[in-house]
């Protein structure tokens, strides 16, 4: 399963039909409370009923991912950012040693193929470089088997996406 995760309307060529888009400036998506009720009280669900509880079963099954954000202050803007936060029910409260480092069980997150496209005017060199240390950092968590980074001016990213969209189809 594929899966697009964008911040923004894209006019996409017809997708294949193991490959999802959801455009996360549409939906309903709460801020996450903190509350941990997805590993405590319904362990893998959340506990807020909105639309990220359709979102986040789409990111751990996929095995291949194209996340769409506009960068902001060297991190992904609001869409992105609330509904990766909300994404945590697919990760369990136990610990485990990565190359010595501690980092959350998965549950029954699929090893993923990444994509991830940052875009804006005007971004820095030092706001892509917070940028790419942040989708390295955050690849360890979100069971990143490999990964790309592209930062690129707002005009480019339809271009861009339906590049990578045509390349999935082989």
């Amino acid at each position: 399963m594929r899966l697009i995760l964008s911040d923004r309307p894209l006019p996409l060529p017809e997708l294949s039909s193991d490959t999802t888009f959801v455009d996360l400036s549409g939906l309903k998506i709460a801020n996450c409370v903190g509350c941990f009720g997805c590993w405590t009280k319904t362990p893998g669900r959340c506990v807020i009923r909105d639309d990220a509880v359709k979102i986040y079963p789409l990111i751990a099954a996929s095995d291949r991912v194209l996340y769409v954000s506009r960068i902001r202050y060297g991190g992904y803007d609001e869409p992105m950012k609330t509904m990766l936060e909300r994404a945590i029910p697919v990760q369990q409260a136990f610990i485990r040693l990565v190359n010595g480092e501690t980092h959350h069980l998965q549950r029954r997150v699929v090893p993923k193929q990444a994509v991830v496209m940052g875009y804006g005017e005007e971004i820095s060199s030092a706001e892509e470089a917070v940028f790419r240390r942040l989708v390295a950092r955050n690849a360890l968590n979100m069971n990143f088997s490999e990964f790309r980074v592209e930062v690129m001016p707002e005009a480019a990213v339809e271009d861009a996406v339906r590049r990578e969209a045509a390349a999935w189809l082989g």
